[in-house]
Parts: C-alpha cells; sequence; structure tokens
C-alpha cells in the first residue's frame, strides 16, 4: 500500500480554540459527531480528547473518555480510535515555592494517565515521549513514567501512537521499541510548529524522516500557519498525515475552519492531487498491524 496515505482527524485537543472558533466540538456528543463526520470525510483514526461540557477546558475525566467511545461505536463506526494520553504532565514553577508544582500543575502518576485506556481499551493512544518548554510551564514526561505507561498500554492490548515533537523524541521512542515496551509496526506522529519544538520547516522534516527511516509516521503541524503546506511535504516524504481542529482552527490563513470533516476534506483533495490514494479504516489497520475492534 506504498501509495496509500493514513488521515488522522485530531478533533478537538485540550487548548483555547474553542473560544476563538464556535466548531471546536466540547461535549461528548459534539466530540463523536465531529469525529464521525470526519470519518465520511475520509479520515480513518480520530485521536480524541475530552472537555468539561460546563467550561469548554480540557479533561482527563474516563466517564467522558467512556462516553465519546460508546457513542462512536455505537454508531457503527469503523474508525480507528486513538485515546489522549497527553493529560497529566504539566508543571508549573513557582520561583516562590521551589520544588513545589506551583498552580496550573497536572501532574499524575503513570497509572491515572492511562486509566480510560485501561478501561476503554481503544486501538490506538497516544504517548508522548519527550519534555517540552512553554512559556509559563514545562510538560514533563520522565523516562520512568513513560516505561510505566508503555507497560500498562502493552497490557491493555492498545498500541501507543509515539507522539515526537523534536529529535530526541524519535530516539527514546525507538528506545522503548528495542526494550520491547513498544510492538512494532509502531507509529510515530511528528508534530511541528510548537513554540520551541521542532520547526514546520522542510530541512526539519527531512531530519527526521532520515530518522525514522523503515517506520510508519504521521506529519501535523500546530503553529506555521499553513499546515496544508507542511502536511503536503511530509506526504511527498513518505508520512501520513494528520489535520484538525486540535492543530489548527483555521481552514486558510485567517478564515476559520467550519469543521473538523472540512478540513479533512481538504486534505483528502490535497493528497489526491500529489497522485496518492487515502487508506480506507480497514486499510490503515492492515499498514499499522492493528487487529480492529
Amino acid at each position: 500500500m506504498s501509495n496509500k496515505i493514513i488521515v488522522t482527524c485530531a478533533v478537538t485537543g485540550s487548548g483555547e480554540g474553542f473560544r476563538t472558533n464556535p466548531a471546536v466540538p466540547i461535549t461528548p456528543e459534539q466530540i463523536a459527531r465531529a469525529a464521525l463526520e470526519a470519518e465520511s470525510a475520509g479520515a480513518s483514526i480520530a485521536h480524541l480528547h475530552v472537555r468539561d461540557p460546563e467550561t469548554g477546558k480540557g479533561s482527563g475525566r474516563v466517564d467522558l473518555y467512556q462516553d465519546v467511545v460508546e457513542r462512536i461505536r455505537g454508531a457503527r463506526s469503523q474508525l480507528i480510535l486513538e485515546l489522549s494520553c497527553g493529560r497529566g504532565g504539566t508543571y508549573a514553577f513557582d520561583a516562590a515555592k521551589l520544588g513545589v508544582a506551583g498552580e496550573g500543575s497536572t501532574l499524575l502518576a503513570a497509572a491515572e494517565r492511562v486509566a480510560h485506556v485501561e478501561l476503554l481499551r481503544p486501538e490506538l493512544c497516544s504517548l508522548d515521549v519527550g519534555s517540552m518548554n512553554f512559556e509559563k510551564l514545562v510538560y514533563m514526561n520522565a523516562p520512568s513514567e513513560l516505561r510505566e505507561m508503555a507497560r500498562r498500554i502493552r497490557a491493555a492490548g492498545t498500541r501507543p501512537d509515539l507522539e515526537v515533537f523534536e529529535l530526541g523524541h524519535i530516539e527514546f521512542g525507538k528506545q522503548l521499541i528495542r526494550e520491547g515496551l513498544v510492538e512494532t509496526p509502531a507509529l510515530f506522529q511528528v508534530v511541528l510548529g510548537a513554540r520551541w519544538g521542532a520547526p514546520a520547516t522542510l530541512s526539519t522534516m527531512l531530519a527526521m524522516k532520515d530518522s525514522l527511516a523503515g517506520l510508519h509516521w504521521s506529519i501535523a503541524d500546530l503553529g506555521s500557519g499553513h499546515p496544508h503546506r507542511t502536511i503536503s511535504q511530509g506526504a511527498l516524504l513518505g508520512g501520513s498525515v494528520r489535520v484538525g481542529l486540535e492543530d489548527s482552527i483555521y481552514i486558510e490563513p485567517g478564515v476559520l475552519a467550519s469543521s473538523n470533516a472540512q478540513q479533512v476534506e481538504q486534505a483528502v483533495t490535497q493528497m489526491r492531487h500529489l497522485g496518492y490514494e487515502v487508506a480506507t479504516p480497514r486499510e490503515a489497520r492492515d499498514m499499522l498491524g492493528l487487529k480492529g475492534p
């Protein structure tokens, strides 16, 4: 299936984009409906976060994940569901209280970070295999905790989508594979454009592609302002692609997207113009070595 591209839709994320674009789904019903619409538009994988239905802010509540998953599965969808495990690594530095996590921290133990995966057993879940600096926060992923998360994810029968924001993250992801904590064929999600992460440039993509030789990888762009340019370059280099309102609330610079499905439709058209076919969920499962629900 060398001519097939897997399209992932990152449906909602945990950021504040909903304050600017009302199309960002918030409730479990809205998130599930958006995922199903993305499937109809050509997505094979839905990357799922959940939000507090009252405030719209990102949440890690297991009951909300269960609600979303049951709604999608109840619709007889063929989507590959990927639940986020990103919550629980945020550390806010407080110079007045050295050694104590400041206000805004969300540090959780490995078992808490993957509780929804162990309960719901999706085919995929995200695993951020490195740490990053943000303006006032540090996103911390200690190797010991990542190994414990990987062990629990594998025991649940779920495959981790290894999210990498720089070259060093790829190296640690490959280390997890060598240690038998991540099964092959492994999937790496290359995330570019995050502030102080790897920039969304062709030279960056070439370096990361070389580091991922022989592995399946997908490309996403969080911050360049031209995500569809980035995913086209990624596809031409041999990667699959990710779009969605988590990654960008725009359909083109300055124009808000009306839905996740609109972004998927645009990506599918782009891939076909480049000479690629978009993988169905069944084909995506074959490419990634997944057994299906």
